[in-house]
């Protein structure tokens, strides 16, 4: 069974990117195993001024699982297993946490929005940001 370990923080992005890696063809059944780690985006420090850590964390689930809601449906094709993740922490930890756990010969693929003068956090620790 292959595993990919799939890091996503804007579905729409995501799906676009997803086209080259699912196959046109659904693989046999339970050959592959996606992992989706969902990256919820960032409040800034002064929101913690007007929105309290259980609204913040309200939020975070809710924002998960729209995000499920619409790349689930999209990697279980082909009767696939798909985990979700939500990302809390650096990344970096929690992509070498998942090789671990999911074998070294996971495939990491990285779905996230590149934002325009903002360097996204390195998902390996030899990887630039």
């Amino acid at each position: 069974m292959e595993t990919i370990i799939l890091f996503v923080d804007d579905a729409a992005y995501a799906r676009d990117q997803l086209r080259l890696h699912v196959p046109a063809n659904p693989a046999p059944a339970g050959s592959v195993h996606w992992i989706l780690v969902a990256c919820a985006p960032r409040m800034t420090h002064r929101i913690s001024k007007w929105v309290s850590h259980s609204a913040r964390e309200n939020w975070r689930a809710k924002w998960f699982a729209k995000t499920q809601d619409q790349l689930v449906p999209l990697l279980s094709q082909g009767d696939c297993q798909v985990t979700p993740v939500l990302a809390k922490g650096p990344l970096s930890e929690l992509a070498r946490e998942l090789k671990l756990r999911h074998g070294a010969a996971a495939t990491v693929v990285d779905a996230r929005r590149p934002k325009v003068g903002v360097a996204l956090e390195p998902l390996a620790p030899t990887q630039a940001p």
